[in-house]
């Protein structure tokens, strides 16, 4: 028996506030991230399902990203601004094409 703890420790970012300019750019990268993840759940084998079924590998959010719920497209921007703000906590400089 396998009796490991894993206590997840990232950084810390909850100083980091991005500026509204990065808002366009958060929604491109969320996209992005439901684009990645859907590319690697079809090379798997997963389909389409209006139900989650694990065992048959049916998933209802093989979808476009605008036909996503609310709540699965806010899960894909959790991921973009966390990465937005772990880049900039590390002292990277995010500036737009043209600056």
């Amino acid at each position: 028996m396998d009796n490991r703890v894993y206590t997840p420790s990232p950084i810390d970012t909850t100083d980091v506030v991005l500026p509204s300019e990065l808002d366009g750019l958060v929604e491109v990268i969320a996209k992005n991230v439901h684009e990645v993840w859907a590319q690697g759940r079809l090379a798997e084998g997963w389909r389409y399902g209006t139900e989650r079924d694990d065992a048959k590998r049916l998933t209802p959010c093989l979808v476009e990203y605008e036909e996503l719920t609310e709540q699965e497209r806010e899960y894909d921007r959790h991921t973009a601004i966390g990465t937005l703000k772990l880049i900039t906590k590390l002292g990277f400089k995010i500036v737009p094409p043209g600056e």
